[in-house]
């Protein structure tokens, strides 16, 4: 859990991936907050001043960081993963 910290995503999802490396078969998923751009805007008014890619509700990562994390949490599972 990110406790609602984006930052945060990505070392939980090396936690999670070194969990799985250790034995942990009871890990079946993950959620992650993701999207075109970092972090959360409030909803404006104008709709036309809404920042293209960036959540309206929960703070995300980036695609980048997205991208990122899930091929390192590849390279970790690979050889796990049927």
């Amino acid at each position: 859990n990110s406790n609602k910290d984006p930052a945060l995503q990505p070392l939980v999802m090396d936690n999670v991936s070194n969990q799985i490396v250790e034995g942990n078969n009871s890990i079946v998923g993950l959620m992650v907050e993701s999207h075109l751009g970092w972090g959360s805007q409030p909803i404006p008014k104008d709709l036309d001043q809404l920042q293209y890619g960036v959540s309206i509700t929960d703070a995300c990562i980036d695609w980048a960081t997205t991208e990122k994390s899930i091929r390192s949490m590849h390279a970790k599972l690979q050889d796990l993963l049927p």
